[in-house]
Order: structure tokens, then C-alpha cells, then sequence
């Protein structure tokens, strides 16, 4: 069966079932292999997590109409287009040489608790932690990389879903 040929519904709960596979290999990692998540890392967690809850409420709600489907498009490109954001700019930390990348600073707990929200924002954002360190590689890519794969095809696979014409619907 084409997965293009699959309705909303279906498109949308495999989408929502490959974020949950994505977060739960991110914590399996953390918890059976030892791979620490840097703040950066945290972040995407938490853009997987908005992404997959697009996907299972579009995927549970199913509208039929063609605006609907639009506001489900909206939702999936916010999410998607925030962890390529955080993805990306982790991949470029990682890049930078050693002495250009941003020092370690403490941990996200310690962050949360002396800083405000909007300062705990812009300090993770610019590196804090050990964000510029590669851990962990598949096929020559990071995590984060493969993490920046995973949003680009779920973005798109979301909006392709949203914005397809639902079927036997008139064009006019």
C-alpha cells in the first residue's frame, strides 16, 4: 500500500507513532546507553513531544474540511519549523572548531532554578552545556543531525498530508 495514497487520519497517526518512536530512542540512549542530553537536546525532545501531540489530535479529529486541514498544516509547520531550528542550530555548534565553540556551562536543573524563562531561552540557545560534543554517530551523522533529518521529513510529511485535496472533492 502507497503511504501516499493514505488518508489524513492514517498519515497523521504514523506521523504521531514516529515522533513517539524518536523520543523514546532519545530516552532509551539516556537511560541504557548513558548519552546525557545537553540542553539543546531537551529542546528537541520537547518539539518532538508539540509535533507528535499535532499529529495525534489531527490524526483523532480527521476534519474533512479543507480549512480545518489548513490550521492542522499551521500547527505542524510551528512545531516542525521550531525543532529545525534548535536541530540545526545544534548541528552547527557541533561543527565549529573546538576553540570557537561556546564553553560547557552548568546543567539545564541549575539553569531552571537561578534564571528566568526567557534568560533560560536565550542561554540554552547560545550553547550552554555540551552541546558542541558528538557522542553518538549513525552513517557519519550526529544525533542532532539525524534529529534535523527527522524534523525536515515529518514537517513535510505533515503538510503534505494537510494540504493534500481531500478525495472526490470538487476543485471549484
Amino acid at each position: 500500500m502507497n503511504p501516499l495514497d493514505w488518508s489524513f487520519r492514517a498519515r497523521f497517526l504514523a506521523g504521531f507513532l514516529a515522533c513517539v518512536a524518536l523520543l523514546g530512542y532519545a530516552i532509551y540512549t539516556q537511560l541504557y546507553q548513558g548519552l546525557e542530553p545537553c540542553p539543546l537536546c531537551i529542546f528537541q525532545r520537547i518539539a518532538y513531544a508539540a509535533l507528535a501531540f499535532v499529529f495525534l489530535v489531527g490524526g483523532l479529529h480527521a476534519p474533512k474540511g479543507i480549512g480545518a486541514r489548513r490550521a492542522y498544516a499551521v500547527l505542524v509547520a510551528l512545531a516542525g519549523l521550531a525543532g529545525i531550528g534548535i536541530a540545526g542550530r545544534h548541528v552547527w555548534l557541533q561543527t565549529l572548531p573546538a576553540d570557537l565553540a561556546p564553553s560547557c556551562g552548568p546543567p539545564l536543573s541549575f539553569l531552571q532554578e537561578t534564571m528566568g524563562p526567557m534568560q533560560l531561552v536565550r542561554r540554552v540557545l547560545t550553547g550552554t552545556g555540551n552541546c558542541g560534543d558528538v557522542d553518538w554517530t549513525f552513517l557519519g551523522l550526529s544525533m542532532p543531525a539525524w534529529s534535523l533529518v527527522g524534523f525536515v521529513v515529518l514537517t513535510g510529511w505533515g503538510l503534505l498530508a494537510a494540504l493534500r485535496r481531500p478525495k472526490g472533492r470538487n476543485r471549484y
